[in-house]
């Protein structure tokens, strides 16, 4: 009976006119609310919008080399078919209001763009870091890149400015796999890369063995380059790999490496004496190195003149500087 009285009075209460007495100030959200209301903002967070194709441009580096034709036809028909499974990441364009950059997805946006469909997507205020980041992992985790693929990417990441160890984060390998990514991509120069793409089936070694040939100069970038665009090959990868690998083996085949010392060995130095055009007296000896030029000079007998060398190398250097400039305007 109590519990029934509460209840009366609450509901006679509520239908109390409203009393002159202002009004209680809102209480800080504390405890349960605040979580709940937190809760709420993260749910915001992972809502999935949807946006029109056409306001979303492109962000990040440069991951696919090319596209696959057949793969790309069969995504269209599946978003066409069943609708767009997955959602895409993208951030707001930094630079305008209204538009949105790619994180990753872009092959969907794409075919969302044929189809006149909106793009459903989640939306995050990514910085450029966590973009390539976010770009990088989710290529790995879907459609795995090939090997160049990767290691541009990488190279790309250097230039941009990241260190390795973002590399290897973004692309979940190690330091030692980075360092000679980078070293292939370098030797192979981007013009190449370009030419050639993806080439899913070659794997590390042979783009390795194709780059020693370029670096000890037994095949020629340009050359290769000319072979692919006359073979007729331009709708495959694979193919267009093949072309290059088989020109730059035969060429390598008739042309010897350029001299490269042995591991652990030193290259024989070049020891030299001079001596005085009038006097015949030794001056000094001069030991050339592959990367230094040693000049000994006795310490008896020379008069003090090391001790003069060293005082005016400053001014003979300087000397030296000016007539290599007043040459070069000639």
């Amino acid at each position: 009976m109590a519990r029934k009285n509460l209840l009366q009075s609450l509901i006679e209460d509520a239908a109390k006119p409203a009393s002159d007495a202002p009004p209680a100030p809102p209480r800080p959200r504390k405890g349960a609310i605040g979580a709940v209301s937190q809760s709420i903002e993260a749910l915001k967070a992972r809502a999935v919008l949807e946006l029109d194709p056409f306001e979303i441009d492109a962000g990040g580096l440069q991951d696919r080399l090319e596209s696959d034709d057949a793969e790309d036809a069969a995504l269209l028909a599946s978003i066409r078919d069943y609708g767009q499974q997955v959602p895409v990441l993208v951030r707001p364009h930094p630079e305008t209001d209204g538009r949105y950059q790619i994180v990753y997805g872009r092959r969907r946006v794409l075919a969302l763009r044929d189809l006149g469909q909106p793009v459903k997507a989640l939306l995050r205020d990514l910085d450029d870091t966590a973009l390539v980041m976010a770009q990088g992992q989710e290529n790995n985790a879907r459609r795995g890149l090939s090997f160049i693929e990767k290691a541009n990417f990488a190279a790309q990441m250097r230039d941009a400015g990241y260190d390795r160890k973002a590399m290897c984060d973004a692309l979940a390998i190690d330091k030692t796999v980075v360092s000679r990514m980078l070293q292939i991509v370098d030797r192979l120069g981007p013009d190449l890369i370009q030419r050639i793409g993806a080439a899913p089936a070659a794997g590390r070694d042979r783009w390795a063995q194709l780059a020693t040939w370029i670096d000890d100069e037994q095949a020629d970038v340009k050359m290769l380059i000319d072979m692919i665009a006359v073979s007729g090959s331009a709708d495959d990868s694979n193919h267009r790999f093949e072309i290059a690998y088989a020109a730059a083996q035969q060429d390598a085949a008739v042309t010897p490496p350029k001299p490269v010392p042995t591991k652990g060995k030193r290259a024989p130095s070049q020891r030299r004496t001079i001596k005085g055009r009038q006097t015949g007296i030794v001056i000094g000896t001069v030991q050339r190195k592959p990367d230094s030029l040693v000049l000994t000079l006795p310490r008896t007998g020379g008069g003090g003149f090391e001790e003069w060398l060293i005082d005016h190398l400053d001014e003979i250097h300087q000397t030296w500087s000016g007539d290599t400039a007043d040459g070069s305007d000639e």
